[in-house]
């Protein structure tokens, strides 16, 4: 029987690796993989962000267009689509766990075992690595977040991204670099594979969240992209989404950062990859490689994930699988994929049926032409926008309809001219697929970002408060 692998890295753009065109980030072990398996060049996600992917991705099931939301006890984001599997569906590791393998899971993406989730399902054995981002670890710092005297060691020169009073808490103790984050979760699967690999068939997943924000590349790492003694910016840059004003040389420093977190996970995919090798198990283990979605750093002049700026940097996905054989080493599918298909594919390739009808597909087999690819354009929604790409344009618009995008990607691959005045012919039939492809209009949600769990707010369910209030002079506005 074949063994599996899924390896999940949080926020990995295609454009920052050697294999997808990068000449300037040190990537060679994902390249090498890359260079034994098969690059899809047309992967894009079907819903965003990191909740709505992963549900997809061990389901199946598409999550688009979100419909059905109810907020999640215990969780402060507020985003249609961010709620656990639903109970109804059947996870792809309760499925092969089903046909004799065993099943584990390793994971340092901290929304996935946040109150009311469910994303362990089907794993017999599984952990959780603590501290990444918000995790509620330790106690949240006070006081100057910015201060680099917060930084707990030499190696951690500096930090950029959000909630950085809780990332630079759970940081405090790290002394060397297997106190970070990929080292931890990658190299625990590579040992669970030394320990276990040969006691049966298995299906591993790892769901690394770095190189996701806050980026915090350990020092040797980002010197590769960055002169640390000429530098004069902030060390410690607490961001916040959308525009955002760097000082000088600070830019150039959070790139730099951010690469430097790439090529630290590149360096644990090797350690879990050579695991594989020195116990006998690469020609028996398909591998799968993928992101979840990029990541915004100003290309369009936001920092961050934003639903209104679904360009490539954000929506290009990394997805690349080899199988053990082999098979179609070394090329390219441009048909188009998502992380629905990755449950059926990988299933597929270990001769495993789908216990039903899934809305995946067997991308393997547009892969090697044993069926035709049959789609011709790639769907998401990212709440409250709509996005939609085809060999020629992406189209971007608010579930209204009010604000719309369009881009001509053979002439614009930036997607710096918005043409949607000027070809409204083409933004309509693209609306038109969407519109199909939901089966009728968007869902509507009247979502409240506090910062809060939405359960320590009962006024939103007072009728006679103030939130209310508004909400119910927003929904008479509209008609």
């Amino acid at each position: 029987m074949t063994n599996v692998i899924l390896i999940m890295l949080d926020s990995l753009r295609r454009d920052h690796l050697g294999c997808f065109g990068n000449d300037w980030i040190k990537t060679p072990n994902i390249d090498s993989l890359a260079g034994e398996g098969v690059m899809f060049t047309n992967a894009y996600p079907e819903a965003l962000p990191t909740i709505p992917v992963r549900r997809a991705m061990h389901t199946g099931m598409r999550t688009f267009p979100c419909r059905g939301y109810v907020p999640p006890k215990g969780d402060n984001v507020l985003i249609p689509g961010w709620q656990p599997i639903p109970r109804e569906q059947v996870t792809m590791a309760e499925v092969f766990r089903q046909h004799g393998y065993m099943t584990a899971h390793f994971v340092s993406t901290l929304h996935m075992f946040k109150p009311s989730m469910n994303f362990h399902r089907g794993f017999k054995v599984w952990e959780w690595i603590r501290g990444q981002e918000a995790d509620r670890y330790r106690v949240p710092l006070s006081g100057d977040v910015e201060d680099p005297a917060n930084l707990p060691c030499d190696l951690a020169y500096g930090c950029v991204g959000h909630t950085m009073e809780q990332c630079l808490a759970n940081m405090r103790g790290w002394e060397t670099e297997a106190d970070w984050f990929p080292a931890r979760t990658l190299g625990k699967a590579a040992d669970w594979v030394e320990r276990h690999g040969d006691e049966g068939p298995f299906l591993l997943c790892v769901d690394e969240f770095d190189p996701h924000e806050p980026w915090n590349a350990p020092r040797n790492n980002l010197e590769l992209y960055f002169d640390t003694d000429s530098y004069q910016g902030r060390r410690v840059i607490n961001t916040h989404g959308g525009p955002y004003e760097f000082g000088p040389g600070e830019l150039e420093y959070t790139l730099a950062q951010y690469a430097g977190e790439v090529t630290l996970c590149d360096k644990y995919v090797g350690v879990l990859l050579d695991s594989l090798k020195e116990k006998g198990l690469w020609d028996d283990t398909v591998v799968a490689l993928v992101s979840d979605h990029g990541h915004n750093i100003m290309d369009h002049g936001v920092i961050h994930k934003m639903p209104d700026h679904m360009y490539s940097e954000l929506m290009d996905l990394v997805y690349i699988i080899r199988s053990p054989g082999g098979e179609a080493a070394g090329t390219e599918c441009g048909a188009y994929v998502a992380h629905h298909d990755i449950p059926v594919t990988l299933m597929g390739m270990a001769g495993i049926e789908p216990p039903w009808e899934l809305d995946g597909r067997n991308a393997w087999e547009w892969a090697t032409g044993a069926k035709e690819e049959s789609r011709d354009h790639a769907t998401c929604i990212f709440y409250p926008w709509l996005w939609c790409r085809d060999d020629g344009y992406v189209y971007m618009t608010d579930i209204d309809g009010t604000q719309e995008k369009l881009y001509d990607m053979r002439n614009d691959p930036g997607e710096l001219e918005n043409l949607a005045r000027e070809m409204r012919g083409v933004c309509d039939a693209m609306r038109e697929l969407l519109w199909e492809e939901m089966d009728g209009n968007p869902p509507r949600y009247e979502v409240m970002r506090e910062g809060h769990e939405w359960y320590e707010y009962p006024e939103i369910y007072d009728p006679t408060s103030e939130a209310s209030r508004k909400i119910l002079e927003r929904r008479r506005a509209r008609g």
